[in-house]
């Protein structure tokens, strides 16, 4: 029998732990506040709290095995213990506790912020026994019971949504019915079906976000989560009865060839986990989610404002010089600019080039004399704040840095390369004191106020560990993220930008050390806008650094296309500033003065994505609309792109009424407001409205 242990209301959250007659096992379920008259009878066995296997116990049954390890020998061990609650003035805590018959034990705390939409989870494994355990997974959080408001096993009523990203395409939601991935139950109900998806390697965000969600498409209900996970990582959605259980975390020794071993009185833990339900929309949970991404701002310098950032990539393509930087200097002078970024090839080597010179990070003399104290005094005297690029985590096979085995990355005793990349062992003492010389004390020295983190190839399922390939993977990501959260503490005040060939580290545990993040290496091409608002969903656009390339050639049309999508997020800029004509400037100042008139929405608001679905971003047809409302509903910024063979007039209704204040974009488009409907006909091209309520 299944039965209620404890009931919490958390914000508008419901959690409910539930258990046997035997308080034996304890599984998790999540429901909207409000709703618990709402539940409907089911089927369905208690899914445990917390998902683990160690090594030696019995397998899973059911043609589970080799699929997933959730539900084994392992699980069964461990049964209820105690379960306190905690309470502090912007905190509630629920501590549950398991324990097995031989000293093991798992604690599982489940967090809730006063004022936030979603819900914390870290689980710990203690070794309590007398001798050394070997674990192969250990879930970061399990939610069962999906969905409760349907009975029976909620035939054609259950949607999974994930985010796939690839590079240069990120975010792009997949939206698949249980009965697609064939997680309907059986009809003996003998045997389980899982779909256990994730990411292996060193880039996070780089074949899936660590994020999905499930939604009760008849009920509108929507349960999401999100893993702070900088290594490899799983997600898994299971089914054995009528219910759909969720759990993730880790990869583990079956997908990611994660496995540690806990001396006696050792503990560990798994990656934290966000969760969020809610009744209504995909956009409404995922600004949940996102949400959650906002405390850790709070502990970082902040600008005083959004930014507009200057790189010169796109300007020189890797060949910077005091030289060539003054010359765009003279064009951003006086302008509404706040950082110009010194992108890569500042470290070239004469003969080799820059591509496959990072590790040694010495400046290059003839492009910068004398260092880069007067390249710096530069930047500040246009007035503007300097910033420089690094890609301290690697290696090029043109640098010293690539023979130093002894402090590289291994697999099997060789070190891992990739291409012409090598990668530091970053739990090295040795590399660690490098690198603070390297590149925190270049910082210090010429006194920067912005660094570009970039991180362009993956170390693959591992590296060399005692505890196997996946631990070590883990282990030196972790290293990586402590050595750029420590760039913050070292260098006061700095602008650390989050990069990985574009897109590839966009999740919580790299997004809470930096305030800004490379959106994409989507730089030029017509997908800009298209993966610019597919990030609205798994990521703070304060955060989001959208480029706009601008070139000589550029049509009023094209300028409006680039500068637009700027306002997804934060403006970053880059081209041939030095050949563009005073009208193309003045187009560009414009967008810089619409920019900072939105950029109170752009940092606090809500995001609602319209137009038809867009099949391929290389050659998008359609349009879209990204409309985000200020925190406070008196505001809305609405941009739009048109794509190719779409009707002529967009019409989007309003949640009220408002008034257009200002409008930038394409020259020739044209805006209404009619009885609470925005009409807009633009030809190929794209606007941006800043409205205010009547």
């Amino acid at each position: 029998m299944r039965a209620l242990l404890a009931e919490y209301v958390l914000g508008d959250l419901c959690v409910q732990y539930h258990t046997d007659e035997q308080r034996h096992v304890v599984g998790l379920q999540v429901i909207p506040e409000g709703m618990q008259g709402c539940v409907q009878a089911k089927d369905q066995a208690i899914d445990p709290l917390v998902q683990l296997m160690i090594r030696g116990d019995d397998f899973p049954s059911g043609f589970a095995n080799g699929h997933t390890l959730r539900n084994n020998a392992s699980v069964l061990r461990f049964h209820f213990w105690e379960q306190t609650r905690q309470d502090t003035t912007d905190r509630t805590s629920i501590l549950t506790t398991l324990r097995s018959d031989d000293g093991h034990f798992l604690t599982h705390n489940l967090t809730h912020d006063r004022g936030s939409y979603g819900l914390d989870i870290i689980t710990t494994f203690h070794n309590g026994s007398g001798q050394p355990v070997t674990l192969e997974m250990l879930s970061s959080f399990c939610l069962g019971g999906i969905t409760p408001f349907i009975g029976g096993d909620a035939p054609q009523s259950l949607t999974i949504h994930r985010w796939r990203s690839r590079w240069s395409n990120e975010a792009r939601l997949e939206s698949i019915s249980v009965e697609d991935l064939q997680l309907e139950p059986s009809w003996s109900g003998y045997g389980v079906s899982c779909e256990r998806f994730g990411q292996i390697g060193s880039m996070p965000v780089r074949k899936f976000f660590p994020m999905q969600a499930v939604e009760d498409t008849q009920n509108h209900i929507l349960w999401g989560m999100q893993l702070a996970c900088p290594s490899s990582w799983q997600l898994e959605v299971y089914r054995r009865d009528d219910a759909l259980c969720i759990s993730g975390g880790l990869a583990d020794f079956d997908f990611g060839h994660w496995q540690k071993t806990l001396q006696p009185g050792e503990s560990f833990t798994a990656p934290t986990a966000t969760l969020a339900v809610c009744a209504g929309t995909l956009d409404g949970l995922c600004q949940r989610l996102t949400s959650m991404q906002a405390r850790s701002l709070a502990s970082m310098a902040m600008p005083a404002r959004l930014p507009v950032v200057f790189n010169e990539f796109c300007t020189t393509w890797g060949n910077p010089s005091r030289e060539n930087i003054q010359h765009i200097l003279k064009m951003l002078r006086g302008r509404d600019i706040d950082y110009f970024v010194i992108d890569s090839g500042w470290y070239a080597d004469e003969a080799k080039g820059w591509e496959a010179n990072m590790g040694d990070w010495e400046i290059n003399e003839r492009l910068f004399p004398g260092g880069l104290d007067a390249v710096v005094d530069d930047i500040r005297n246009a007035g503007l704040k300097p910033g420089i690029w690094f890609e301290p985590e690697v290696c090029g096979q043109d640098a010293n840095a690539f023979v130093q085995t002894d402090h590289l990355l291994k697999r099997n005793g060789t070190p891992i390369t990739t291409g012409k990349r090598r990668f530091w062992d970053l739990c090295d003492p040795w590399v660690q004191a490098y690198l603070q010389k390297r590149v925190v004390g270049l910082l210090l020295q010429y006194g920067f106020e912005y660094v570009k983190i970039d991180y362009n190839d993956s170390i693959g399922i591992g590296c060399d560990h005692p505890d196997g390939l996946g631990e070590g993977l883990r282990r030196n990501q972790q290293a990586a993220r402590d050595f750029l959260a420590g760039i913050l503490k070292a260098v006061p005040g700095i602008l650390l930008e989050n990069c990985s060939s574009g897109g590839h580290r966009l999740e919580p545990s790299f997004l809470s050390i930096s305030q800004l993040s490379s959106f994409s290496d989507a730089h030029e091409v017509r997908e800009i806008p298209i993966v610019a608002a597919n990030l609205h969903r798994v990521m703070l656009p304060r955060q989001s650094l959208i480029w706009a390339v601008l070139r000589k050639e550029d049509s009023p049309k094209r300028l409006a296309w680039s500068l637009c999508a700027t306002f997804l997020g934060v403006m970053c800029l880059s081209g041939d500033v030095y050949d563009l004509n005073a009208a193309q400037w003045a187009m560009v100042d414009e967008g810089i003065r619409f920019y900072r008139t939105v950029s109170s929405i752009i940092e606090e608001g809500m995001s609602l994505r319209h137009g038809p679905p867009i099949a391929s971003y290389r050659h998008p047809h359609g349009w879209q609309a990204v409309e985000r409302t200020s925190s406070d509903g008196s505001e809305k910024l609405i941009v739009v792109h048109r794509f190719d063979d779409t009707p002529e007039e967009i019409r989007l209704p309003l949640d009220g009424e408002y008034y257009i204040c200002d409008v930038y974009g394409d020259p020739a488009c044209n805006v209404a407001l009619q009885q609470g409907t925005l009409r807009l006909t633009l030809t190929d091209g794209a606007c941006a409205l800043h409205l205010r309520k009547v």
